[in-house]
């Protein structure tokens, strides 16, 4: 119990806690007990007529609660009609009857401080303290007293609206602090989305290209079966490891990493592979980023055409910019995979692959080609996937410097 009573002790009036709203009307209340001094010089003879500084006393109380009541409510009113009524009663009471009838000016300019949250309110509040010093000058006041009645009128009511605007501020940072926290877990999914899709697409592309190896090698080459078989066990392990990567935020193997893949997935498809790509030393982004491009492009060389040659080209400009690009012949080829399921498309037909499966200008795109695309476009980059003249796919990556 007492670690409780101390928790909640710790967070009292703590902006950041559920439910905790701030300064309202309730809290302000308590100050009208400044309308006692106004009633101690009634009771002990100091202000006449009587019936005239009651009536004034209990105005002044009156109209503070409603103005009050309408500042944390309707605060327009307040300050168009609520507060310049009650700055009439109270300047009034002051200039009228004098000696403790000063400390409804403090009362004022709490309600102007609680009302007028613009820009006028530091002048008005210069102007009240003008004014007081004036009334209290004319009633006899000498200069000390006029000086801390200035100075006590002025953090009256510069405090209050200096705590209520810290409060907005701080609602307005709780509520920016929300917004950011859901864009953060959209963007998590868009991204855990993304590298779920291009890891397991790849893989399941080559576990089908390997499966249909074993099923024509089986009847003719137990061992080479066999062989191919241990290889679809060593890429769903490896596909494991990539999905669990995956999951901690981990983005992609690089382009080296992604060539050696290219070679082993092309050459069980019967894709003759050409790789021209300089030595050199790329940022990680940068190279996370080409790694998962070449990823992307073997796998709809292999889902979609019915190639015999893939290239893979990467260039370095002169400004230090990168261009990669992966491209295929697009011929009929007899091993093909005619029967491969696509999970966008089902399955495919021969050399028309480019129009038919979103590779061409203008097409529908499945999710790995426009999950690359967002990758490349955070990073500055253009995507491009065409047909070229001679047939086949291409698609290039261009990274500016």
């Amino acid at each position: 119990m007492a670690t409780q009573r101390s928790s909640d002790g710790d967070t009292w009036l703590n902006p950041l806690r559920e439910g905790e709203r701030g300064p309202d009307a309730k809290g302000m209340v308590a100050w009208v007990l400044l309308t006692g001094g106004p009633v101690w010089d009634i009771t002990h003879g100091r202000s006449h007529p009587l019936w005239l500084a009651w009536t004034a006393a209990i105005l002044t109380a009156a109209l503070y609660l409603v103005t009050i009541r309408f500042a944390f409510g309707d605060r327009r009113r307040a300050q168009r009609l609520w507060l310049p009524l009650l700055a009439v009663v109270v300047f009034a009471g002051t200039a009228t009857f004098g000696d403790n009838w000063l400390y409804l000016l403090v009362l004022l300019a709490i309600a102007l401080g609680v009302t007028v949250r613009s820009r006028e309110m530091p002048l008005l509040l210069f102007a009240l303290c003008g004014a007081a010093a004036a009334i209290a000058w004319w009633r006899g006041g000498d200069l000390t007293g006029i000086l801390s009645l200035g100075w006590g009128i002025f953090c009256a009511g510069l405090i209050p609206a200096m705590i209520i605007r810290l409060w907005e501020a701080i609602r307005d940072l709780q509520r920016t602090r929300e917004e950011l926290a859901r864009a953060a877990v959209t963007e998590e999914r868009l991204r855990f989305s993304r590298d779920l899709h291009d890891l397991l697409g790849h893989t399941l592309s080559v576990i089908v290209v390997k499966a249909e190896a074993v099923r024509r090698l089986a009847p003719r080459d137990v061992e080479a079966a066999a062989g191919q078989a241990a290889d679809i066990e060593r890429i769903g392990r490896d596909a494991l490891t990539e999905v669990r990567a995956a999951v901690t935020g981990y983005r992609g193997r690089g382009l080296a990493a992604e060539l050696d893949s290219a070679r082993t997935a092309l050459a069980d498809a019967g894709i003759a592979l050409t790789i021209r790509t300089p030595s050199v030393d790329l940022p990680p982004e940068t190279d996370a980023l080409l790694g998962w491009a070449v990823r992307e492009g073997v796998t709809n060389v292999i889902r979609h055409s019915g190639a015999t040659r893939c290239e893979i080209e990467l260039e370095q400009g002169t400004g230090g910019g990168m261009a990669l690009r992966v491209s295929d012949n697009g011929g009929s080829h007899p091993g093909a995979h005619s029967h491969a399921p696509d999970p966008q498309h089902g399955p495919q037909h021969g050399p028309q692959h480019a129009a038919e499966h979103g590779l061409g200008r203008g097409a529908r795109q499945g999710n790995g080609l426009v999950g690359l695309r967002e990758r490349v476009r955070a990073a500055g980059g253009r995507l491009s996937i065409d047909t070229p003249p001679s047939g086949g796919f291409r698609l290039q990556v261009t990274l500016d410097t």
